[in-house]
């Protein structure tokens, strides 16, 4: 587990633009299943994380449909909860960071590590309007 201190400023990177920080699974469960749509980002300490996921996450709010809610879990800190989310997004394989959009708590679009380390956040941001005007 990390540090509370050392993870603070990355969790205040989503909470602090909407996103509710959840830390159990019965959270999880109940903003998963929330009516409409609710984007989850597993957030981590990585410098994917830092430099594309949590840029990109928020850039994608910059356009006209958007996630009726926005939730957080951060792996190695918040384990019952990011077991939970991770859950909810079978049959990927865990990884973090990353980011899924869930309508009506059905899983209908996933971003795993892979779409994300290595490309801009503007791309991951691309790639998450794309869904929302799909999905929102």
């Amino acid at each position: 587990m990390y540090p509370a201190d050392l993870v603070k400023p990355m969790k205040e990177e989503l909470t602090s633009i909407g996103f509710e920080e959840l830390q159990s699974a019965e959270a999880v469960d109940q903003a998963i299943q929330q009516e409409g749509t609710t984007l989850v980002v597993v957030n981590s300490v990585c410098g994917c994380a830092a430099s594309n996921a949590r840029p990109g996450a928020k850039m994608s709010l910059e356009n006209s449909k958007k996630p009726s809610h926005l939730a957080t879990v951060f792996a190695g800190v918040d384990k019952e909860a990011t077991e939970k989310a991770r859950a909810h997004m079978v049959p990927f394989p865990p990884s973090s960071p990353c980011m899924a959009l869930f309508k009506d708590g059905e899983l209908v679009h996933m971003l795993e590590r892979h779409h994300i380390e290595g490309r801009p956040a503007e791309m991951i941001a691309e790639n998450l309007k794309d869904a929302y005007n799909e999905y929102c």
